[in-house]
């Protein structure tokens, strides 16, 4: 039989921590000797269609609340991963309470009728946005967002060619994975989306574009270059803040990409839904740069962790497409998913969350950089609000990915009672609900450092 060489698809699963399929998952599965847990996994496997990163799973879940998930043995861990979803937990008691409250009354608007719960949504959604971000459209999830920006995007600018970043995740659509980095995503799946230009992205620690002084701005400068040569350039679509391996740009670099999409007018689509709704520290992440984008893409968190709501909002003047469906979901101006977004919009305001989340962010910023001093397997800490990056490496100098020891921090923290997620293979990316009490981020810390401080001694003794 012919042997294949590793697919790209492949060769890029195995530096991901959700692969599912390595000895270690299966050393974890094994031992998970409860007999309701194994029938479940069981049937799991037996009823769901496979699928990479998905299957087989972790664990069995019984229940979630606040920051714990729960599973069926009665085992609690703390949820740092949350798919994204979580910024005020698990079940939030004002955000069931809207949902209750509107399935008695409207849980369902066709889409030729408006409500009133929709009305308040999207006035709630420009204010909280501020500046020219005026006009709104619901979906039922983020890849849905994506897929209307990059229609209004062609529409209004009479360009179909659109430039996006290397390594990026916009979603899991035909549309998306056209648009999106990830060479997984892409792979068996043929033709794609024409007219996609890829740029390597702003990374500090180990970019593709090696800087002297530290500076990102060359990498805004390609962009320009990859517009200017390409020509027929409609939109450039990137998240403000990488979520998966926590790459944050400077302030310059994002200044500089709008004033290249005004000077060419290219539309700027900021791809915000795993970051929005407060993780930065900010209602959405451009507002830590100081730029506005032409289109914003929200999702995830916007339902309050239990609807799946998301949002594009546009400025007035591309109001334009009245006779274009940019969306028409079924789902469109959802009662129950509008009314867990306001209900999401009121706790973070009401309880002054995003102050809160910028002194945590000073706390992470000395615990993770008290840790990197300290252990030597930690080559770069970065992060923005809560949302953090720990990349593990084999030497400080060469950088070399430390894929063994970051697998064995994340199931040491596993069994020690806190869930996250590897990105890149080595990154290990920490971002706990915005509701979290200092003294549990201790706690999860603490362990944190004991699983590296483990995985240090064990692959790297002195």
């Amino acid at each position: 039989m012919k042997t294949h060489a590793p697919s790209l698809s492949q060769r890029a699963l195995a530096c991901e921590g959700d692969t599912n399929r390595s000895p270690s998952r299966e050393r974890w599965t094994a031992r998970l000797s409860d007999a309701v847990t194994q029938s479940l996994l069981e049937e799991d496997s037996r009823y769901f269609l496979h699928q990479a990163m998905s299957t087989p799973c972790l664990d069995a879940l019984e229940s979630a609340d606040g920051l714990y998930l729960t599973d069926v043995a009665g085992k609690r861990y703390m949820d740092f991963h949350g798919n994204n979803v979580h910024q005020l937990g698990h079940g939030h008691p004002e955000v069931l309470a809207a949902i209750q409250k509107q399935l008695a009354t409207l849980p369902f608007a066709p889409r030729r009728f408006t409500h009133q719960t929709a009305v308040d949504c999207a006035k709630a959604l420009t204010e909280i946005a501020g500046g020219e971000l005026n006009r709104v459209l619901f979906a039922p999830g983020g890849t849905s967002v994506i897929g209307m920006a990059l229609k209004l995007a062609r529409y209004i600018t009479g360009n179909y060619k659109v430039v996006s970043l290397w390594d990026s995740f916009h979603g899991a659509s035909m549309d998306a994975i056209s648009v999106g980095g990830e060479a997984c995503f892409r792979e068996g799946m043929g033709p794609l989306m024409a007219g996609v230009e890829r740029i390597p992205p702003p990374v500090s620690y180990r970019g593709a574009l090696p800087s002297q002084d530290g500076s990102d701005l060359h990498y805004a400068d390609y962009l320009e270059y990859v517009i200017e040569k390409e020509g027929g350039v409609g939109a450039f679509i990137a998240e403000a803040v990488r979520n998966t391996d926590v790459q944050v740009p400077s302030r310059a670099y994002w200044q500089r990409v709008r004033e290249i999409c005004d000077r060419h007018h290219v539309m700027l689509i900021i791809d915000d839904i795993p970051n929005g709704m407060g993780r930065t520290g900010h209602w959405f992440t451009h507002q830590a740069f100081g730029i506005e984008p032409d289109i914003l893409c929200i999702g995830k968190g916007l339902g309050g962790g239990v609807v799946p709501m998301a949002a594009m909002l546009t400025r007035d003047r591309y109001n334009q497409a009245a006779q274009i469906s940019l969306g028409h979901y079924t789902h469109e101006k959802s009662p129950i998913g509008c009314a867990a977004a306001l209900a999401t919009i009121g706790v973070i305001a009401q309880q002054e969350l995003l102050k809160k989340v910028q002194a945590d962010a000073a706390y992470l910023y000395e615990r993770l950089h008290a840790m990197k001093a300290r252990l030597p397997i930690i080559g770069d800490v970065r992060g923005i609000g809560l949302l953090w990056g720990v990349e593990l490496v084999e030497d400080r100098t060469t950088k070399a990915r430390a894929f063994a020891a970051a697998e064995q921090v994340m199931y040491r923290c596993l069994e020690l009672g806190l869930s996250f997620k590897v990105s890149q293979g080595n990154v290990l990316q920490l971002s706990p609900p915005l509701t979290i009490f200092r003294e549990d981020l201790a706690q999860a810390l603490d362990w944190v450092e004991q699983a590296i401080s483990e995985a240090c001694q064990q692959h790297y003794p002195i």
